[in-house]
């Protein structure tokens, strides 16, 4: 692995690319546990992001997480039935969340087609949820308050798309330009399917950091473009900012394009 002072981790291939990841969320979880008790993380889904997770349920270090004080978002979901293999929380439950029996009450899934008739009722819905998850924390104590709309992010994970997608949240859309909103509603989704909700932009960065993984060439362009400086309407993944980190954990192949300096190793700085 190869890191550079720019927050970019390059990896030999995708699957040390997603142990080095799960490795990494293992220990930030319990970094964070034990300064604060509990700790919330948002996933992602896609193939890196969920096989991350599937590391980490099969990682021996995992015994060294509380789970029943992890708190479990999502950036984005498809509004499409609960049982859909289209479903971001499904994939996440069969790959981690129910082979460690974390608690059901820390698991925030988005409203399915099952629970509610639109998908901007189920926007709604989820930017209710995190705002009374803001609430509650707000009158405990240990929580540095960020956006009183949403709960502390202490690790935000984000996939990126061959278009520079991340989330639901893609080029020239309504969404990527969508302010003082925290949850958006996608009808029109280039990537099937059409309809889906997701954090907006200001939403992912009150996170205290977001990691981007990303693996394999077709995704080359779309990382090369955002670590060049791309603006984010066109490029979103130019976008996503933690609030103290920002990691880019990719793989040679995504590494492809990057400009020079960055595929320097940190230690020449």
């Amino acid at each position: 692995m190869r890191q550079s002072p720019h927050g970019v981790s390059i990896h030999p291939n995708a699957a040390a690319l997603i142990d080095a990841t799960a490795a990494r969320l293992i220990t930030k979880l319990v970094d964070v546990q034990n300064r604060r008790g509990e700790v919330t993380v948002v996933l992602t889904g896609g193939t890196a992001g969920i096989g991350v997770l599937a590391a980490v349920a099969a990682a021996p270090a995992r015994t060294a997480v509380d789970w029943q004080r992890v708190n479990f978002w999502w950036g984005d979901e498809r509004f499409v039935a609960p049982g859909s293999p289209e479903r971001n929380a499904l994939a996440a439950r069969q790959a981690m969340l129910t082979r460690l029996g974390v608690d059901q009450a820390r698991v925030h899934e988005a409203a399915s087609t099952d629970s509610v008739s639109t998908v901007e009722e189920a926007a709604a819905a989820y930017a209710a949820e995190l705002a009374a998850a803001a609430q509650a924390e707000d009158l405990a104590e240990g929580f540095e308050e960020t956006d009183p709309r949403l709960p502390r992010f202490d690790v935000l994970l984000l996939g990126v798309g061959p278009d520079a997608h991340v989330a639901s949240l893609f080029p020239e859309m309504a969404g990527i330009r969508t302010t003082g909103e925290t949850v958006v509603a996608v009808r029109d989704s280039p990537k099937p399917p059409s309809e889906r909700i997701s954090l907006t932009l200001e939403a992912i960065n009150t996170a205290d950091e977001v990691w981007l993984t990303v693996a394999g060439e077709d995704k080359a362009g779309a990382v090369g473009l955002a670590l060049a400086g791309a603006g984010p309407v066109q490029v979103p993944a130019a976008g996503p900012r933690g609030r103290s980190k920002t990691r880019w954990l990719i793989d040679q192949a995504a590494a492809s394009q990057l400009p020079e300096q960055l595929l320097q190793p940190e230690e020449r700085h």
